[in-house]
């Protein structure tokens, strides 16, 4: 047996374990479709604030040809689901997305028939800037759950990312792009105010994005560059209860040769290190970076608090 094959041995699950996985990441991509559809339908949809992507080109396309948005965006998806079909992986893109596309539209489509009778007044609220906000907030925590969970409500995420393979623009610069051009449409269709308002609800969108992805950072890591190792390691292990990792180091100007620790840290304790640190060597070179996630380890080395 190859290296391959004992690789691909080891990453097979059982069957039970697989449809548990499968089960839960549906789940969770039909939680992400209902809670950005129920953004777009309260707050999106009642204002004309065309927040750039499908979602924004459906609020133009259905005043324009009378058809509801949750059928826009269905129908508009399609051919650029057949786009990521033939440019994107073929059956493995289709899989991973078809879904979160059909249940956006779906949950689109029920939102608009039930609110308006379930709640009262609808719409919710009257304030332009409130609805900028939590359309913003509320599509991107859906839209970053589907996202994490290995899905896409389609849109022009798929332009986006042929043009980034075939000509290695950067994703982020055709997102904006896309979006802008939505969202300039938008201002002619109605009013600048109401683009101003989807600007902001675009970049709300894409912070609650991220953060439904990778959660909020509370890890810091640590580098410290010593000449007192040994005193630095002792504090570390036993005063701070972190593992460390340490080895030696060069410098590029001095040539002085010294000890280079690594670990990582709770944000609250950032401050206790510092002191801890100041009061060992004051000369050492502290870095402290962010650190979105850390697991696992050898032997006592301790990444995270348990």
């Amino acid at each position: 047996m190859n290296t391959r094959q004992k690789i691909k041995k080891k990453l097979e699950l059982p069957l039970a374990t697989r449809i548990r996985r499968f089960t839960f990441r549906t789940i969770m991509v039909l939680m992400g479709c209902a809670i950005a559809a129920l953004g777009f339908v309260l707050f999106q949809v009642p204002y004309n604030i065309t927040a750039g992507g499908i979602s924004g080109l459906a609020i133009i396309l259905s005043d324009t040809f009378g058809l509801s948005e949750g059928i826009v965006i269905w129908l508009v998806n399609i051919p650029l689901l057949m786009l990521g079909f033939v440019y994107l992986g073929r059956w493995r893109f289709l899989s991973s997305s078809i879904m979160a596309v059909f249940a956006f539209s779906a949950f689109v489509e029920l939102f608009l028939n039930i609110m308006p009778g379930l709640l009262a007044p609808y719409p919710i609220t009257h304030d332009k800037f409130l609805a900028s906000l939590y359309a913003g907030v509320l599509f991107g925590l859906g839209s970053g759950i589907i996202f994490r969970f290995g899905s896409t409500i389609g849109g022009t995420s798929i332009p986006a990312r042929i043009i980034h393979n075939f000509t290695g623009y950067p994703m982020s610069q055709v997102y904006l792009f896309t979006d802008l051009g939505v969202i300039c449409l938008g201002g002619l269709v109605y009013n600048w105010e109401m683009a101003l308002l989807a600007l902001f609800s675009l970049v709300m969108n894409g912070l609650f994005s991220d953060f439904a992805m990778e959660g909020s950072s509370q890890l810091r890591t640590s580098i410290i560059i010593t000449k007192k190792p040994e005193q630095v390691r002792y504090a570390l292990v036993n005063e701070m209860q972190r593992g460390v990792t340490m080895w030696e180091v060069t410098g590029g100007y001095s040539k002085e040769v010294r000890t280079m620790l690594y670990c990582t840290v709770r944000r609250s304790r950032v401050s206790d290190l510092r002191f801890m640190i100041s009061q060992i060597d004051p000369d050492a070179l502290v870095v402290i970076g962010v650190v979105q996630q850390a697991w696992g380890g050898y032997g006592n080395l301790k990444l995270t608090d348990n």
